[in-house]
């Protein structure tokens, strides 16, 4: 059998698996499959490097297929290649109730998924980070240890969509030259034709962006192969213009929105096996077949083990170092290091933002916890995210800590989870709450793979001068709140912002959001406790001089006022006691009992926060009074705002004794 024959044979047993899985679930996306299996089989078969059996190898190349509803591909080459967890009867379960093989590829599903992808251009965005965090690595670590590629392959959509643009604009500025993507241009999107809705010259675009781009027939296993070791070669990021047809090998929706996002249906699934002269029934692969697939899969034991021996043989705190950042421990004495600033901090009583207070402790954070990469969407000298450890990287220097992200919050929030998915790398990036908005879907995303990506969001209420309502946020907090799996700190002084970095850090399967201010807040907790209090997500500030008649809820920069409040309620002879909120998520992960003791059973709750009551319900219940905003924000100082917006210690003391004399 010829060269040739061999590898449409192997690219026509990914074509079925797909095809007979999608008509098996009678759902899914059999086009991409279809189109894209030589450029799959040629990248695969002669360039990636990876050990099926050894999945997590840390210097594997990585392959992202970002058009994610083509999750057939991915599965069916992780089948065939001899990944253990994914076996026929996982591709014969497509989309079906606890497989692996979701209807797009998941993280954590089953090994060889790197990145969750679904909603166009995250994976080509997410692999800006792992293509930077390989550089950052490599920088660190040497050639010996960290020396390895990142494909991706994209669809139209990916491209189409915004936070494409904003992704290869910063892999092209930080000349991310071992970024490879392959275009699979096949001119179809769900609606029809592409030129319904566009005729960008996408080879040009990415030019433009600082990369190579050129076009090939994404059909012709050399044409694929020279592209691939041209990119391999040069000083740029690399988008290659695969030239391919949509369900290609289908008779009549070959070419067509029909082989889109349907079964392509018994006759046509006839006609495909009939044109690539494929015999075998569903899901079965000839044995030559599948036995040079796995050969294919078995190809870089030889590099892993040569990988193996240099990692035993390099310097042993080299050693010691690379394998705790991979498996995303902390080093050893990081509480002790936190302890001892909370104890600073509890003497010294900083009256600061705590946007100023999160750079206090990123100070010490950075200077303790080598693997943390810091950036900012163009909003530095307003987030704090910079410290003296983290220069700025650049094109010719990957081996520095901070990352200028420019204004792009969407591309910034995906290449924090590339970073973070690379391994090894613990990043944080920030802008504005308000825009928060921007990032969210990287945000959202992050939250449903369980991982350790870091959102600082600043200027987090009507409290950040006279930029107005279009910067100020009233609904965020509630919003990121209503994500799974997503911990939103908002401390309320810089002990508290201490200890929520503490959490953020060791959370590895949750990512966090720090809502942090702009204006100073005074330290309420004076008293040092070893304790990481905001781990409980509420706790008692304050307590009643009594029985307490009246409980107050606040977080952030309202903790002050709710403490302002109780002192004229004990005036007026009101026992009041004051819970701060840092965490609602937390809070709810609490015991029945420590949930029931810190909300108590005053008469009169109260919550006290500076955006929308959404949330609080299920602490002051809904006869609850709440103290915050009602509608958007206005242009003001903030010594103008608070009153305005009836957020003041005065004005919730009113609003509890009116509720007490029953007015």
């Amino acid at each position: 059998m010829s060269s040739r024959e061999q590898h449409d044979r192997m690219a026509n047993a990914i074509r079925f698996l797909a095809m007979d899985a999608v008509e098996k679930a009678n759902s899914g996306h059999p086009g991409l499959p279809m189109g894209c299996a030589d450029i799959a089989t040629v990248l695969f078969s002669r360039f990636l490097k990876f050990d099926a059996k050894a999945p997590h190898w840390a210097d594997r190349d990585r392959f992202i297929l970002s058009a994610g509803h083509g999750s057939m591909l991915l599965y069916s080459l992780l089948y065939l290649t001899g990944y253990e967890d994914m076996t026929i009867d996982q591709i014969k379960n497509f989309r079906q109730l606890g497989s692996k093989t979701a209807g797009h590829p998941e993280y954590g599903h089953a090994a060889g998924i790197e990145t969750t992808t679904g909603p166009l251009g995250q994976g080509l965005a997410n692999s800006v980070g792992f293509a930077l965090g390989e550089r950052i690595m490599n920088a660190a670590f040497g050639n010996d240890l960290v020396n390895h590629y990142t494909y991706v392959l994209a669809g139209d959509g990916c491209l189409m969509e915004g936070v494409s643009q904003e992704a290869i604009a910063l892999a092209g500025h930080l000349k991310l030259n071992k970024l490879i993507v392959f275009w699979d241009n096949n001119n179809i999107s769900i609606d029809g034709p592409v030129s319904l809705a566009d005729n960008t010259d996408q080879v040009a675009r990415f030019q433009a962006s600082g990369w190579n781009a050129s076009h090939i027939d994404g059909t012709d296993p050399e044409a694929i192969a020279y592209a691939i070791e041209a990119a391999r070669h040069s000083d740029k990021p690399t988008m290659i213009a695969c030239k391919t047809t949509i369900g290609f090998g289908a008779p009549t929706k070959a070419g067509t929105n029909k082989a889109h996002g349907s079964p392509l249906g018994a006759e046509e699934i006839a006609g495909a096996r009939k044109f690539f002269n494929w015999e075998s029934p569903p899901f079965e692969i000839p044995a030559d077949i599948l036995d040079g697939w796995r050969a294919v899969g078995k190809g870089g034991a030889k590099a892993r083990a040569d990988w193996e021996g240099r990692l035993a043989k390099a310097d042993a705190q080299l050693k010691s170092e690379f394998e705790r950042r991979l498996a995303g421990k902390l080093p050893s004495n990081f509480d002790a290091v936190i302890a001892d600033y909370k104890k600073k901090l509890s003497a010294d009583k900083p009256k600061v933002a705590t946007r100023k207070s999160s750079e206090m402790a990123l100070e010490v954070i950075n200077g303790a916890v080598p693997e943390t990469i810091g950036g900012s969407a163009d909003l530095t000298g307003s987030n704090n995210t910079k410290t003296s450890q983290t220069k700025n990287i650049t094109p010719d220097d990957y081996g520095q800590r901070y990352v200028h992200y420019g204004i792009r919050e969407h591309g910034m929030a995906a290449a924090i989870n590339g970073l973070t998915l690379h391994g090894g790398l613990i990043a944080y990036g920030g802008t504005f709450l308000c825009f928060s908005d921007y990032a969210r879907p990287s945000m959202r995303l992050a939250s449903l793979m369980g991982i350790r990506s870091i959102f600082v969001m600043t200027h987090d209420s009507i409290g950040l001068g006279e930029d107005g309502p279009t910067h100020q946020p009233v609904e965020h907090l509630a919003a990121l709140r209503a994500i799974p799996n997503h911990n939103v700190f908002r401390p309320a002084d810089a002990v508290e912002t201490a200890e929520c970095w503490q959490i953020a850090l060791e959370s590895e399967k949750t990512p966090s959001t720090l809502a942090l201010t702009r204006q100073n807040l005074p330290t309420v907790r004076t008293e040092f406790s070893e304790k990481n209090l905001s781990r409980q997500g509420a706790y008692e500030l304050a307590a009643a001089s009594g029985e307490a008649v009246v409980t107050i809820f606040a977080t952030g920069s309202e903790v002050e006022i709710a403490l302002g409040a109780r002192d004229l309620l004990e005036k007026h002879g009101h026992p009041t006691r004051v819970v701060s909120v840092p965490c609602f998520e937390l809070f709810d992960q609490q015991s029945d009992d420590y949930r029931k003791k810190t909300i108590g059973n005053a008469k009169v709750k109260v919550a006290i926060e500076a955006g929308i009551r959404q949330g609080w319900d299920h602490l002051i219940g809904t006869d609850g009074i709440f103290v915050g905003m009602h509608g958007f924000g206005a242009s003001g100082t903030i010594e103008q705002l608070y009153p305005h917006f009836g957020i003041t210690a005065d004005a919730a003391a009113k609003a509890v004794e009116a509720r007490l004399h029953g007015k």
